[in-house]
């Protein structure tokens, strides 16, 4: 491959993958835009709060009916968690909304199989259920309190950075005060469910919609490009090649610490490879198809939510030490619950063996087709657009009319 053709092929893997999550974005940045409008923080608290099995199933609930895009995912999580919802909850929307999705089910059932489908199911319940005790009983408490305070200073900021821009478009008009009382309600406050088809209710979600793109959006981008490179670049023999092999256990089956090598390597692959929770199947596909063990393929499907990209944007939302906290223990989850999966699956028969040459090469990926992705990104692309446009411009027109009027 000589220079020009490797740079067309990262060119178009980025865009490929950019194309694949839009619409995922889109509607996860909207969402939690219109929780953080619309619902208030006694809500969130009342049954997201506290840890029991019924706030687990409502997290996981909410979570498998939202999108499967990680970065729309941890947006979601991050104002679940700001609004009052205990740690453990959010974190079970998190896992939830990217491993309990149907939009994955079917691309894991076409690149690898109904069995990693069944896998993932049910490793996403036992996702849910170890991180419960690990966040609940060994977790930091003053670490995640310290998360949530730095989550609202910068939400704080960033809503003030925002006023400041159109600050000029205010001053010395005679509704001044009616603008400032909206505002309050509008973005600092919450708004109650009647306000939802309202002006000023949407232009209060598209601001925060605005805000959440704002905050994340150099850090996507960073994902997107070390990703699409990754895709075009790295030979598919390659990954194989860092992964231990033998069959030391029962009936053909790997050993224990090829199993576990397998289950911390396969997330690590996914550190410095992937973009987003739908994205990662093929690779995954192309792993197994070199050699890696049934519970590394799992460990690496669901760790997504630990990528380089997806810890800076834990960074930004509550700060670098939580961040790499809160990363370890995710990661930890994702390799208890491979095994976990490998090892009860190896019980009940239903581990597949691996059929050489069923998986495509990252690089014959097909981005762009007349399928559903392109069908509804044709229409939460240009709602986006128009989210982020009236985020941006739409207090300045409404303070420049009312200054006409007054």
């Amino acid at each position: 491959m000589d220079s020009l053709q490797a740079v067309g092929e990262v060119i178009r893997s980025i865009a490929g993958m950019t194309w694949r999550i839009a619409w995922g974005l889109i509607l996860g940045f909207a969402v939690s835009g219109a929780i953080q409008t619309f619902v208030s923080k006694e809500k969130i608290a009342q049954h997201l709060g506290a840890v029991s099995p019924r706030s687990l199933l409502l997290a996981a609930g909410f979570g498998a009916a939202s999108s499967s895009c990680s970065y729309a995912a941890a947006a979601m999580s991050k104002t679940l968690f700001r609004k009052g919802a205990h740690i453990v909850t959010a974190t079970a929307f998190l896992f939830a909304s990217t491993n309990l999705v149907l939009e994955i089910g079917l691309v894991i059932w076409v690149l690898l199989g109904w069995r990693f489908v069944v896998a993932e199911l049910f490793g996403g319940l036992f996702l849910i259920i170890v991180v419960a005790v690990l966040l609940k009983w060994f977790a930091p408490r003053q670490l995640f309190e310290k998360a949530r305070q730095n989550l609202e200073a910068e939400q704080a900021g960033m809503m003030h950075e925002h006023d400041r821009e159109h600050a000029h478009h205010e001053h010395d008009h005679g509704r001044h005060d009616h603008e400032h009382h909206d505002h309050q309600h509008g973005t600092g406050e919450t708004l109650p469910l009647r306000s939802l088809p309202t002006a000023r209710g949407i232009q209060a979600m598209a601001r925060y919609f605005a805000t959440d793109f704002r905050m994340v959006g150099k850090d996507i981008i960073l994902g997107l490009v070390i990703a699409g490179a990754l895709a075009a670049l790295v030979p598919r023999s390659w990954w194989a090649t860092v992964f231990l092999s033998g069959t030391g256990g029962a009936g053909g089956q790997p050993g224990f610490w090829v199993s576990l090598e397998n289950a911390v390597v396969g997330p690590l692959i996914a550190v410095v490879s992937f973009v987003c929770s739908v994205g990662n199947i093929p690779l995954a596909a192309v792993l197994w198809d070199g050699g890696i063990s049934f519970g590394g393929v799992v460990a690496f499907i669901f760790a997504d939510l630990v990528t380089l990209p997806m810890i800076l944007v834990y960074r930004r939302y509550y700060g670098w030490a939580p961040a790499l906290v809160y990363a370890a223990y995710l990661l930890i989850t994702m390799i208890v619950t491979a095994l976990i999966v490998e090892y009860l699956f190896r019980w009940i028969g239903l581990v597949p063996s691996p059929v050489s040459g069923i998986a495509p090469g990252i690089r014959e990926m097909r981005y762009f087709a007349w399928d559903y992705t392109t069908f509804l990104n044709l229409v939460f692309i240009p709602l986006g657009l128009v989210l982020a446009w009236i985020g941006v411009r739409k207090r300045g027109g409404q303070a420049e009319h009312a200054g006409h009027q007054g």
